[in-house]
């Protein structure tokens, strides 16, 4: 008798659970209001905005490389080292001193047609002197195009300061061997394109490239530094001077039977329209 209670009471506890299942449930996952849903939807294009801007797009911009014709490469690279394996490698502050010292750096020009940024420091604003010639033309014509000035954002750099820049920037070249960063020897500067428009930066793609060609420098165009990446070898100033002092062509040697009276004015030179439109050259 008191086994048959027993299974009464369970099977009736029993079927009351079953019974409150459903409760259980509903009050667990209540249901959705109209505000709810909103917020649900929201965050579902949230997620879904953050999966394409993370996934899809992340990869093109992985994908996508620019297009310049003085785009560089390592071989690029190593021909400017082995141009300018004359030139000493910087190491420290010290050894910078005592080549400004000695004029083999020389300051940066900074007139109305060409800058130095301000975040480059005081002692890092030297070159070597054909670099500085090559600046001083280059921006002598842009602001000629343009109107506008360049800026220099880099220059000469030492050992030391290339070592704290491979740290933080993996774009920053060796400190030693065949693919060392030519900036050590003075001889690179970089001209930032910040601002420049297509037409700018068409104008300068042309403007080096043509350099380049003539084998005065090797230029690189970097997109993540946003600038122009130049070395100027000795055969720019080189060739600045060889033009400048070109003989010009002969005058024609004047007819015996000329008429006296007309002879000086066959003999006198011609007035060179260079020389009265933009002065006497600057010294190279």
């Amino acid at each position: 008798m008191r086994s048959m209670r027993k299974k009464t009471v369970l099977l009736l506890a029993l079927c009351v659970l079953l019974l409150d299942l459903p409760l259980l449930a509903a009050v667990k996952n209540p249901p959705l209001r109209a505000g709810n849903r909103s917020l649900q939807k929201q965050r579902k294009l949230k997620k879904a905005r953050h999966l394409r801007s993370s996934g899809r797009r992340w990869r093109l911009r992985r994908i996508f490389i620019p297009w310049s014709p003085v785009k560089g490469s390592r071989e690029s690279l190593l021909r400017q080292n082995e141009r300018t394996d004359d030139l000493e490698r910087i190491q420290d502050d010290e050894q910078l001193f005592e080549l400004t010292q000695a004029g083999s750096l020389i300051e940066l020009p900074s007139d109305r047609t060409v800058g130095v940024a301000g975040n480059l420091p005081e002692d890092r604003r030297y070159c070597r002197p054909w670099t500085r010639t090559f600046v001083q033309d280059f921006a002598r014509d842009y602001f000629d195009q343009f109107h506008q000035p360049l800026t220099v954002t880099s220059a000469v750099r030492t050992v030391a300061v290339q070592k704290k820049l491979r740290r933080h920037n993996r774009n920053a070249a060796e400190i030693e061997g065949d693919a060392a960063s030519p900036h050590l020897t003075g001889a690179t500067i970089d001209i930032g394109k910040r601002g420049m428009t297509k037409a700018q930066l068409k104008w300068c793609r042309e403007y080096l490239l043509e350099q380049q060609n003539r084998g005065s420098l090797d230029v690189e165009e970097e997109f993540r530094q946003r600038v122009f990446h130049i070395t100027v070898y000795r055969d720019y100033d080189l060739e600045t001077v060889r033009d400048a002092s070109a003989p010009e062509a002969e005058a024609p040697a004047p007819d015996v039977g000329l008429d006296p009276a007309s002879a000086p004015a066959v003999l006198a030179p011609a007035a060179s329209p260079d020389l009265e439109d933009n002065g006497p050259s600057q010294p190279r």
